[in-house]
């Protein structure tokens, strides 16, 4: 995402299964402002001049970049893509992405080369030469403090986005294709399984690469079946889904296949040309299609798969399961290419023979058009109440929007310090507490206040 500003110069929710999808079918009006009647209410002013919220909302500083660890290592840069898992005597494990790139300085990862008392990661503790990874954060929310945090994955490159999973670990993708060569031993574009933990230790670093090479972005795992689904950062990316071998085990392997709209090859979703354009509130059937050589040594799986007749997809960045499906951001999607979010329901009988009979659906649940309304969606999570947190990646003034089920927009906070993008958002397991990340600050901040009042809305 650290490149973004340069492409961008050339270059927004529970609802229940099928009878949501026909909800939403008359909501377009809705869909094109912010909305003064929903949300939390106006933001306030920050004294300390860092992040504006509503009244009676404040956040605390938990995690900087540079600053030492309990390891012994330094809070990498580039905080992004999060989830919160319980742990034990009522705190919160926060596992956190670091979007280091490939030719980032030192200083920017965690191993500290230049101090005398630098620690040093085994071999067999580090994938390869990468700085990027994942750092775990152990929080109490009573006392609002860290009481842990180390490094527990080491050596991956631009670790952007991810998800959770129902077995309580973290899929962390590498957004890059960095083939071996130079200081690198190991070809990079993969995703990696880092457990929820408060013990001090470094995950195992093996690629899941059953889970295919390409420019990873995020991934939602359906807690009924297993599934997993995964985005590709890419202008002209693909969706996938991924059947385990056994759920739960996902070293063990499985199928990677890609999205295809039923009885419409090669659609186009961007909003971008001359053809029909797709309104929000729209669905499609979709069936899914094998892909091989998933390894890419090309980095072509992505036309390979368009070409079989696989629907392309403007940048798709992050993803978050709901109440029975997932919502995806696509972050210059749309007629304005200021953003779209897109909603998968899955098919009764997903990843079976029967699914045929009864498809899963994707429907284009929003796009404003507007930067006033939202602009660059990445990040996203589903809140508590069931609306969509969308973190901004808009270049200057990000800010994070909340999209009602109904499709109506709010701000929610306001990034008044800097112009880096915000990412990570991501409520803790009680609800309670709401982190996220601005990403170019290093900051990883804590937001506690009234949510009820959201609840209540």
């Amino acid at each position: 995402m650290q490149d973004r500003r340069r492409f961008l110069k050339h270059a927004s929710a529970f609802a229940v299964g099928f009878a949501g999808l026909q909800t939403f079918m008359g909501c377009g009006s809705d869909r094109t402002a912010v909305s003064q009647e929903v949300g939390l209410g106006a933001l306030q002013p920050d004294p300390d001049g860092v992040f504006d919220l509503p009244e009676g909302f404040s956040y605390r500083i938990v995690s900087e970049y540079g600053q030492t660890m309990d390891d012994g290592f330094r809070v990498p840069h580039a905080p992004d893509g999060m989830a919160t898992f319980p742990g034990p005597d009522g705190t919160t494990i926060l596992l956190r992405n670091h979007e280091v790139d490939a030719d980032a300085p030192s200083e920017n990862g965690p191993i500290r080369h230049n101090a005398a008392d630098a620690p040093t990661l085994p071999d067999e503790d580090t994938y390869d030469a990468g700085l990027g990874g994942t750092t775990t954060v152990v929080y109490d929310p009573k006392q609002q403090a860290v009481r842990r945090q180390f490094v527990s994955l080491a050596g991956t490159i631009r670790n952007c986005a991810g998800g959770p999973t129902p077995w309580n670990s973290w899929l962390t993708c590498e957004e890059t294709v960095q083939r071996a060569g130079g200081r690198f031993d190991r070809d990079h574009g993969y995703v990696f399984e880092v457990p929820a933990t408060t013990e001090i230790q470094r995950a195992e670093p093996r690629p899941l690469k059953a889970m295919g090479r390409f420019n990873h972005e995020a991934v939602a795992v359906d807690p009924n079946t297993g599934i997993v689904y995964l985005s590709e950062d890419r202008n002209d990316g693909l969706l996938y889904r991924f059947l385990p071998e056994e759920r739960g085990t996902l070293a063990k392997g499985g199928r990677l296949q890609c999205c295809r709209i039923r009885k419409q090859k090669g659609l186009d979703t961007r909003n971008w040309g001359d053809g029909p354009e797709i309104t929000p509130g729209t669905s499609f059937e979709v069936q899914w299609m094998d892909l091989d050589d998933i390894q890419a040594p090309d980095d072509n799986l992505r036309k390979r798969g368009y070409a079989d007749g696989a629907a392309r997809f403007a940048r798709e960045e992050g993803m978050w399961w709901g109440d029975g499906e997932f919502y995806v951001a696509c972050t210059n999607g749309g007629k304005n290419e200021e953003g779209q979010v897109w909603r998968y329901v899955p098919s009764p009988h997903e990843g079976t023979e029967r699914e045929a009979d009864e498809p899963g659906r994707i429907e284009l649940f929003v796009e404003p058009n507007d930067t006033a309304v939202l602009e660059h969606a990445d990040n996203l999570t589903v809140a508590p109440w069931g609306d969509v947190i969308a973190c901004e990646d808009a270049g200057a003034r990000s800010t994070l929007v909340g999209i009602t089920p109904e499709g109506r927009f709010y701000k929610l906070g306001d990034n008044v310090g800097s112009d880096s993008e915000l990412a990570g958002a991501v409520f803790s397991p009680d609800g309670r507490t709401l982190f996220l990340n601005i990403q170019e600050d290093g900051l990883t901040l804590a937001v506690t206040g009234p949510w009820a009042k959201a609840r209540s809305a």
